[in-house]
This record gives C-alpha cells, structure tokens and sequence, in this order.
C-alpha cells in the first residue's frame, strides 16, 4: 500500500499531451511519472556513487604518489568494454533484421 504523496507538477498542457503519448498500453499518467521519479533517483545515487570513488581514487593516488598514465588507464577500460560487450553477446545473440 503507498503511504506518501508526491508533490503536483504543474506543466504546460503541451507537456501533458506530450507524456501522455507514450504512456504504454494500460499504464496510467501516476505510474509513469513514479517510474521516472525513481529512475531519476537511482541516476543520481550511482553519479554520487562513481563521484565518490573518484574523489576517493584522487585521495588515495596523492596519499601514496602512485598515478596511473592516462593511455594506460584507457587501453585497461577498453579491454573491460570489449570483453564485456563480447561476453554480452554470447549471452543474448543479436536478431537479424527484418527486410
């Protein structure tokens, strides 16, 4: 059972008609706008989340004067994204496109 209210949005009724366009089927105006209130609130707790590793990577590199090279940095990340978007589609093959 919901126990709490969101604040009411006033918006242009160009903005209503415009969320309301693709609302899919059976989903209702309250429901779309709480999955984009909570979907909004997760972006924003995981950029906190990647901002404070960094400040913490940042802290801990001049506490102990160890500093990576930036190619070194990048060519480690595109090795993790290649091996990641290899394994990602081993598990779930790409459709082939209809004509």
């Amino acid at each position: 059972m919901k126990t709490a209210q969101l604040p009411p949005v006033r918006v242009e009724p160009a903005v209503r008609e415009e969320i309301e366009s693709v609302l899919l089927e059976g989903e209702s105006l309250s429901q779309f706008v709480e999955a984009s209130a909570m979907q909004a609130a997760r972006r924003r707790k995981a950029q906190q989340a990647f901002l404070a590793r960094g400040r913490a990577s940042m802290a801990r590199a001049k506490d102990t004067g160890e500093f990576h090279p930036l190619h070194g940095a990048l060519d480690q990340m595109r090795e993790r994204l290649d091996r990641r978007m290899e394994e990602a589609r081993r598990v779930q093959p790409t459709k082939p496109r209809k004509p």
